[in-house]
This record gives structure tokens, C-alpha cells and sequence, in this order.
């Protein structure tokens, strides 16, 4: 299992490298968030590919699943991202490294994303890897359901979101109707939610178990790293009403939204 991974390993480092070259090019890096889920594509048609042994019908179902994903997350932010330029993370970080920015960019993003994009592909491989059990488990079944109902609410959610912004009455506005009334980043909740969906697939094979760090690192990056901290401190600051939101809100697992504070409350208790 460990040659497969490394040959995994060196597919994804050959992508990354494609990517950082095109990135100077482009004096775009934020290209690498386009590129982020088809890269487990890449890595999943690699796993495909180097596991003979593999139940068949498994391997096609986390293959598709990926593929499907992957596919749809890369065009949604490549359609979002159009027309405006490299987004101001990446910016900033060019900015404040000046002229060694474009040797940096490839430890900085590229190859750190790469290891992660490695690392977190592990279930990919764990599904397709064992020549048992020759047959769908009851794993495999949740697995599916899981990702279902998290590809739902990311896919879901990113759509609610482009329809309201596409509205110029909603400029400045916070969304709070469909699934964003019930966590303030649904897309987020569904991206961590349907990768337990792949780890449940590989549970079903003998090295799924082993794989379990991979949706906890994926949970992890979206709640306190690269998804809901690094918006939410954007959005506290420069959205308006968005604080009235995050009282009412849950911020990543949905629940029922809760009643806003009143304010003579917190005048009674300072009395």
C-alpha cells in the first residue's frame, strides 16, 4: 500500500509543481484553489489505476464520488473567481515578500497544499486498495448517504448564495434565508461532512480505521483554519448586520436559529 501512496504522493507534487509554474505565469496564485478539488481527482484516478485488486464496484463508487465533487467544487470557484484578479490572501502574501515571492509561493501554497491534498486523500486509497470485502457493506451504504447529504448542503449553499448575491438589492445585505438560516457557512458543514462520507466507504475495508486522521484534518482546516475562522474574522469586520447574524446563527453545525438577545437584557445584568 505505501508504493501506491508514494506514487500518489509524486502525481500530486507533479500537479503542484504544473500549477506554481502556471501561477507566474498568471502572477495568480489563488489559481490553487481552483485546482483543489479536482486535484483529488487526480489523485483518485491515480489510486484507480494502481489497485488491481480492489473490489470493482467499490472503487468505481469513491471514484465517481470524487470525480463528482472535485469536478464541481473546481468550476463553482473558478466561476466565482473570474475577472477578479488573485484573491487579496495571496496578494497580501505577495506583497509582503516582495521579488522572492515567486520561489516562496511553491513551499508557501503549493507544496503545503499538496501534502495536505496527499494526506487527506488517504481514504480514497484505503477504499480502493483491499481485495475484501468483495461485496458493499453496510459502510458503504452510510458512506454514501453521509456524502449525499453533505454534497447537498455545499452545493446547495454555494448555488443560494450566487443566486443572492447576483441580486443588486442584496449588495451589503447577509444572507439568512434557505440552508444559511440554519449555519452561517453550510458549504463548509457539507465539504467536512461528505469527506466522513469517504472515510465510511473505506471503513468497509480492512485500512479504513487507519485513514481516520484524514476527515479530522479536513474538519479541522474548515472550522479553524481556511474556512470558517479565516471568513468569519473578514466578514465581522467589513459586513454590516453581520454580528446580528453570528448571535442568531450557528456558525458551522446547523441548528434551529436562535432568538437575538435584547439589549436591555445586558442593561439589566450591568445594573
Amino acid at each position: 500500500m505505501m508504493d501506491v501512496l508514494m506514487v500518489g504522493l509524486l502525481a500530486i507534487l507533479l500537479y503542484m509543481v504544473a500549477l506554481w509554474a502556471a501561477s507566474l505565469m498568471l502572477r495568480n496564485a489563488s489559481i490553487v484553489d481552483i485546482f483543489w478539488g479536482p486535484g483529488f481527482g487526480v489523485v483518485a484516478l491515480v489510486y484507480f489505476a494502481l489497485t488491481p485488486d480492489g473490489y470493482l464496484p467499490r472503487k468505481l463508487l469513491i471514484l465517481g464520488l470524487v470525480l463528482i465533487w472535485g469536478l464541481r467544487l473546481g468550476l463553482h470557484i473558478g466561476w466565482r473567481n473570474r475577472g477578479k484578479g488573485e484573491d487579496y490572501r495571496y496578494a497580501n502574501w505577495r506583497e509582503a515578500n516582495g521579488s522572492a515571492w515567486w520561489w516562496k509561493s511553491f513551499f508557501q501554497v503549493f507544496l503545503l497544499q499538496g501534502l495536505l491534498l496527499w494526506l487527506i486523500s488517504t481514504p480514497l486509497l484505503a477504499a480502493q486498495y483491499a481485495a475484501q470485502p468483495q461485496y458493499f457493506t453496510l459502510f458503504d451504504g452510510l458512506g454514501l448517504l453521509v456524502w449525499l447529504v453533505g454534497f447537498s448542503f455545499e452545493a446547495i449553499g454555494d448555488w443560494q448564495l450566487i443566486r443572492f448575491r447576483s441580486n443588486p438589492a442584496n449588495a451589503g445585505k447577509v444572507l439568512r434565508g434557505g440552508l444559511w438560516r440554519f449555519t452561517r457557512h453550510p458549504n463548509y458543514f457539507g465539504d467536512a461532512l461528505l469527506w466522513w462520507g469517504y472515510w465510511l466507504v473505506a471503513l468497509s475495508t480492512p485500512f479504513g480505521l487507519l485513514t481516520t486522521f484524514a476527515p479530522l484534518i479536513m474538519t479541522v482546516l474548515l472550522m479553524r483554519v481556511s474556512g470558517v475562522a479565516l471568513l468569519e474574522r473578514r466578514l465581522r469586520k467589513d459586513k454590516a448586520g453581520y454580528s446580528d447574524y453570528v448571535e442568531t446563527t450557528n456558525a458551522f453545525f446547523p441548528g434551529l436559529p436562535r432568538k437575538r438577545r435584547d439589549p436591555s437584557e445586558n442593561l439589566a445584568l450591568e445594573e
